[in-house]
């Protein structure tokens, strides 16, 4: 999971500086960390709605069997999965956010590979036909970028 308090050290320590009660400093680190995490499930799940609106906007194309498996991994890529991820990087995370984005695209690779649960082929091999990378390792490497982007502007400022 990952938090945002961070983002709010620069304003508790000017609190604390400033003589404010250092357990009423935590109890608001407490407050806002629960409030990131109601809204984060509530942003990822119109993400995931956003993402099925831009499959069924595309399934004729993602599911024609007249374009390649590769090529329909590449539109999906690009337009349902970039809209389901967008804004991913300020999300709090958490585990069921996480199931959520996966069970509802392993649905969507399913459907464009033809592929029923009944099958049992393996997601990983499905993700392989397509070309596409696990939806949660794209979500870490998200973040990660925009996290080694905030360490580089601290390096350079201070």
């Amino acid at each position: 999971m990952h938090t945002h308090s961070h983002l709010f050290n620069g304003f508790f320590h000017f609190l604390l500086k400033n003589g404010v009660n250092f357990v009423f400093i935590n109890y608001l680190v407490l407050v806002l960390e629960m409030f990131l995490l109601l809204v984060s499930s509530a942003v990822v799940e119109a993400r995931i709605r956003i993402g099925w609106n831009k499959f069924r906007q595309l399934l004729p194309l993602l599911i024609s069997r007249d374009i390649s498996l590769i090529r329909t991994g590449r539109l999906y890529s690009s337009c349902v999965r970039s809209s389901m991820l967008h804004g991913s990087e300020t999300w709090p995370v958490r585990k069921e956010n996480e199931v959520a984005l996966h069970r509802a695209e392993m649905t969507m690779v399913r459907w464009m590979c033809n592929v029923k649960v009944q099958g049992r082929v393996p997601s990983k091999e499905l993700r392989e036909r397509l070309g596409i990378d696990d939806v949660i390792l794209i979500l870490q490497q998200n973040w990660l970028r925009i996290m080694s982007m905030c360490c580089e502007k601290k390096t350079l400022i201070g």
